[in-house]
This record gives structure tokens, C-alpha cells and sequence, in this order.
């Protein structure tokens, strides 16, 4: 075994903890923050199991994901805009985590890999990610000035 392979494993399982703690105490806003919370910490989990086990596939996997994860979350504020608004829920602290946690992993496995077609694509999903993970969360927090939810 690597080192790679316990560094996912502790991303893996404090997402999930924060995740389901999350999910299982709040009430709609804390849910959905958690559900894109999950997104924003599975993605860099799959990194680093690409990593570890050499498994490019993995790296796919990471790309739809940071794609459709942020999607999944608009979808959720579109859907729920009444309901949210009255709660108007801020999860900037995690969102902040996750996007540290984020720029870390794709970091680091960039100085690994090395110049090439796979550091575009770890740069890309680390894009993705980041990018849509604030999006998101942003439009969670009470949209954009101007635009509204609905």
C-alpha cells in the first residue's frame, strides 16, 4: 500500500462524516449544503485512489462528477428557491474547506505527475470543482445580486 491510498481514504471518510451529520441535523438549507459539500469532497477523494492505484478511470469518474455535482446543487436551489429563501442558508465555512481541500490534492498530484495530458486533465477537473462548488454555494447563500433564485 501507499501513501496515496490513506490520504483518500481520511478525504473520503471526513466528507462523509460531515456529510451525513449534515444530512441527518439540519433542516433543507444544512441538507443541501451537505449534498454539495459531498460532491466537493468525493471528487479529490477519486483523485487520489487514481493515484494510488493507477487507475485512470478513476480520474473520468472525477470529471463527470465535479461536472455534474454543482449541476445537481443549481438544480436543488431552482427546484426549492421558496423553501430556501426562507431559511437563506450560509455554508461558506465549508464550502471554503472543500475548496481548500481541493486545490491541495490537485496540487499535489500535479507536482507528481508531471507535465503532460494528465496534469491538463487534473487541472481541468480541479476547475470544474472549484469553480462549481462556489457557484453553487453562492446561489445557495441568496444568489447574485440582481438575479434572484426563482
Amino acid at each position: 500500500m501507499n501513501g496515496w491510498i490513506p490520504a483518500a481514504t481520511v478525504v473520503l471518510a471526513g466528507g462523509l462524516g460531515t456529510t451525513l451529520w449534515g444530512v441527518s441535523t439540519g433542516g433543507l438549507g444544512r441538507r443541501v449544503i451537505a449534498q454539495n459539500l459531498s460532491t466537493a469532497l468525493v471528487c479529490p477523494g477519486l483523485l487520489l485512489l487514481a493515484q494510488g492505484y493507477g487507475r485512470t478511470s478513476y480520474v473520468d469518474l472525477a470529471l463527470l462528477l465535479a461536472l455534474l455535482g454543482p449541476v445537481g446543487t443549481l438544480v436543488f436551489a431552482r427546484l426549492l428557491a421558496d423553501d430556501l429563501a426562507e431559511e437563506n442558508p450560509a455554508g461558506w465555512g465549508p464550502t471554503w474547506a472543500a475548496v481548500t481541500v481541493g486545490v491541495v490534492v490537485v496540487l499535489v498530484l500535479c507536482a507528481v505527475t508531471g507535465p503532460g495530458r494528465a496534469m491538463v486533465k487534473l487541472l481541468i477537473v480541479g476547475a470544474l470543482l472549484i469553480g462549481g462548488n462556489l457557484l453553487a454555494s453562492r446561489a445557495l447563500s441568496g444568489g447574485f445580486p440582481g438575479v434572484g433564485r426563482g
